[in-house]
């Protein structure tokens, strides 16, 4: 039953909230509600947006969500998709424009990690790459060396080496992903 947020007390509404209390305090509900800025004649925006993260399992998987499997939704056409795409392509930006600044210090594995998560996310096959970094641990240049399928990718150790020489990196870090995210070892 859609409980429209007009009739909701101001101090209970998403964008007011946000507002007043900045946006760490909404939920990602209600930040996908205030993105999405209308709901459908069954549900609220609030509502769907519930709906929507509780179908998909989070938010990001409903960013990462086809158009199909969106418009199965009352609410969500074509241009509330190509709204969810460039608010997606908009933050990918921004990443990639913070993380290509060249005094991007990774000096701790957790920013390491979070580094190589941005950059791997989403490939449909495993990739191989490398980081070069300098002394301080700053980046130098990061490159997928290597594309494989869906369960392996063949390395070259002589041209991963090269590679890295010609950017006179000092430290090396090497990594792999899981197209499908899991954990285990590749064999």
């Amino acid at each position: 039953m859609n409980t429209s947020i007009k009739n909701w007390p101001e101090q209970e509404r998403p964008r007011e909230r946000l507002l007043q209390q900045g946006p760490q305090s909404l939920s990602d509900s209600e930040l996908l509600a205030i993105f999405l800025r209308s709901g459908s004649r069954q549900h609220s925006a609030v509502e769907l947006a519930r709906l929507l993260i509780q179908q998909f399992g989070s938010l990001n998987a409903v960013f990462d969500a086809s158009y199909n499997e969106l418009a199965q939704f009352n609410g969500i056409g074509a241009t509330k998709y190509s709204q969810l795409l460039a608010v997606k392509e908009l933050g990918r930006r921004y990443l990639d424009y913070h993380f290509s600044q060249t005094e991007l210090s990774l000096h701790s594995s957790h920013l390491v990690l979070d580094y190589l998560r941005y950059e791997l996310k989403g490939e449909k096959q495993e990739v191989f790459a490398v980081l070069c970094l300098d002394a301080e641990l700053r980046k130098l240049h990061f490159k997928k060396l290597f594309f494989g399928s869906v369960q392996h990718c063949a390395v070259s150790v002589n041209q991963t080496l090269r590679y890295a020489l010609q950017q006179h990196a000092c430290q090396l870090v090497i990594a792999h992903n899981h197209p499908f995210g899991s954990p285990q070892p590749s064999l």
